[in-house]
């Protein structure tokens, strides 16, 4: 969804994490959107109505009436005439509110008369979240067609460590971003991907392995930006603790680059386009041990041996109308090396990025990347998140199809 211009509804409930709500209405000003925040009473508690208006530019909305005049706010005409509501943070309360239609506050009233896409981000203590009720809450509100951003692991306001803290602002706009659109527009319906993401893990012993630093970021928002556009979509990935926040994804989970290597060729056969973004290890073991290999006094040398080259290896089974993409991380000479891989391993499009740049690489939330066709056409993209990335790949693909 584009959020600029777009009249959306924040809704800010009686939680801790409403501080967050006050970063998420900066974003979505920030990105050109006219928003409207209503405060449930005790989430005034936490954050003060002036500074979410001083930011949004509004009153707060919290009450049906004001006391002064009795005007009314009419949840009605705020419902029926906004492009998206998003409730950051919602509690467990609100939840219960929502599944049952308890109008007891203007947030409340303002949903039931919504007609746009809702999303809510809850936000509570793990015990509560787990609980039957609150999950059967959630099933209830994901049946009615809303949006569910699920909470994320870490420190919650109780002091204990668990599943409960709303998620962060930026993966909130994110998903706003990856709202599904109407079918008729989207670009590669009928369209079948694979993508592979993540690092691999190479065991040395049962505990310990040989692995990178890439945390699937990118490959998970290029396979959701396929999805997004229609694709159906492979996602073969390496370990991380990444989400798929959008429906047409089926995912694949491996460890080593072996694994990997298989599931690739089982389904490379079948797709129309591959995306091969995963962080393979280039070496393994040559020996892995059985059991856990005891600290010593001296000097642990471990034989290496390369692995196979995924992106090469399914170039060389490359169908005639499959459209091939490959990834690049260099440290030096990068386009050279990069325009050299794109030949070698058969691919159409190569998307360079380097550790020189700073905010792209390994573990970012943004990337700076090159794309490289096998025309010899290059085009430079400036820092962005890896969410606008992905978008800008999926453009590139959908035109270069429609060119050929």
């Amino acid at each position: 969804m584009e959020i600029t211009g777009k009249r959306i509804i924040l809704g800010v409930t009686g939680s801790i994490a409403a501080y967050k709500a006050v970063y998420l209405l900066r974003l979505l000003i920030k990105e050109g959107a006219d928003v409207q925040v209503i405060m449930t009473p005790f989430a005034r508690e936490f954050v003060g109505p002036v500074t979410f208006s001083t930011l949004s530019g509004k009153p707060v909305r919290s009450e049906f009436f004001r006391s002064e005049g009795g005007d009314w706010n009419s949840h009605v005409d705020m419902g029926v005439s906004s492009d998206l509501m998003i409730i950051a943070p919602v509690t467990a309360a609100t939840l219960g509110k929502m599944a049952n239609g308890v109008a007891d506050n203007l947030l409340i009233t303002t949903y039931l008369s919504a007609r746009c896409p809702v999303v809510v981000a809850p936000a509570m203590d793990m015990d509560m979240y787990q609980h039957p009720s609150t999950q059967r809450n959630l099933e209830v509100l994901t049946g009615y067609g809303n949006h569910v951003i699920e909470p994320v692991q870490g420190e919650l306001a109780s002091g204990l460590e668990g599943r409960g803290r709303m998620e962060e602002p930026e993966e909130i706009i994110r998903f706003i971003r990856l709202l599904d659109r109407q079918p008729s527009k989207k670009k590669l319906l009928n369209k079948q991907v694979l993508i592979t993401a993540g690092p691999t893990h190479e065991s040395i012993d049962p505990v310990r392995y040989i692995g990178n630093h890439s945390s699937g970021k990118m490959g998970y928002a290029i396979a959701e930006a396929f999805a997004v556009e229609g694709a159906s979509v492979y996602l073969v990935s390496g370990p991380v603790d990444v989400k798929i926040r959008v429906q047409g994804v089926e995912i694949i989970d491996v460890t080593s680059a072996a694994e990997m290597h298989e599931a690739c060729k089982e389904l490379i056969d079948s797709v129309d386009i591959a995306v091969f973004n995963a962080a393979v290890a280039d070496f393994t073991p040559v020996d892995v041990s059985l059991q856990k290999v005891k600290r010593g006094g001296e000097e642990w040398n471990i034989r290496l041996k390369p692995t196979r080259d995924i992106a090469a290896e399914m170039g060389k089974l490359k169908q005639t109308g499959q459209f091939f993409v490959g990834f690049a991380l260099e440290t030096d000479n990068e386009l050279e090396h990069a325009r050299s891989k794109l030949a070698k391993k058969n691919l159409d499009l190569i998307v360079l990025n380097s550790l020189q740049q700073k905010g792209a690489g390994f573990g970012t939330d943004t990337n700076r990347v090159t794309m490289i066709d096998s025309s010899g056409n290059t085009n430079e993209y400036g820092l962005k998140p890896k969410s606008q990335v992905a978008a800008d790949l999926v453009d590139r693909v959908v035109k270069m199809i429609e060119n050929a």
